[in-house]
């Protein structure tokens, strides 16, 4: 099953009648509408999101984001499972490691150390994702790193946070993203940090379902 944050290739010929289908591309102006007329045809990935209650029944909700000298819009599409030609891989952020600017470099290295040091392997999504996957200006001054960090075991927890939380406060570049907690599941790492340790912590979990809220010491029991 797909789950939040796949990534997808649409078939080139099935995607004009995507976008045919879709009100957002139709409001864009000539040049993002350009850009995203050939999204498919460069073999560009879109993202599985949630559905929302204006998407078809038996569609597959992605999302495509646009960069920032587009308007940085974020384009709803549904698209039938028939032209969807395969799941593309995750990208780890030792991938991307040597291609973020260099204000960045000791900050994603501590990252990839803290991946390794754990036997947890980060993978990215948001500007830092989109840049490395079609070559187009996403990031900007007061971009975030988003990952996303498998589901840690109990006893690493307490390691995992607060050694993000030390690499985000040493900065420069503010770290976000979503520890997974079941395939799909995901809880904000800064909102599980500071809510784990209280005994009565809460935590809004996000899935393919929608949202909800779950008692911190249910999830890794």
């Amino acid at each position: 099953m797909l789950q939040r944050h796949d990534l997808l290739r649409v078939t080139p010929g099935g995607w004009p009648a995507v976008l045919d289908a879709s009100s957002g591309f139709h409001a864009l102006e000539v040049g993002p509408r350009r850009l995203v007329a050939g999204w498919a045809e460069r073999g560009w990935p879109v993202i599985v999101r949630r559905r929302a209650a204006g998407d078809s029944g038996d569609g597959v909700a992605v999302g495509l984001p646009l960069p920032p000298a587009h308007g940085k819009l974020r384009l709803a599409l549904s698209i039938p499972a028939e032209f969807v030609t395969e799941t593309v891989a995750a990208v780890p952020l030792s991938a991307a490691a040597a291609s973020v600017p260099t204000a960045w470099r000791p900050q994603v290295e501590g990252l990839v150390a803290l991946g390794e040091r754990l036997a947890l392997r980060p993978v990215l999504f948001g500007a830092l994702l989109w840049q490395r996957l079609t070559g187009l200006p996403y990031l900007r001054p007061g971009s975030d790193i988003d990952l996303i960090w498998p589901r840690p075991t109990a006893e690493i927890l307490p390691d995992l946070l607060d050694t993000l939380d030390r690499l985000d406060s040493a900065g420069p570049v503010r770290l976000d993203g979503e520890i997974l907690l079941t395939a799909g599941s995901g809880v904000n790492w800064r909102e599980l940090r500071q809510e784990f340790r209280r005994p009565d912590g809460v935590v809004l979990i996000k899935s393919m379902d929608g949202a909800d809220i779950r008692c911190v010491r249910t999830l890794f029991a």
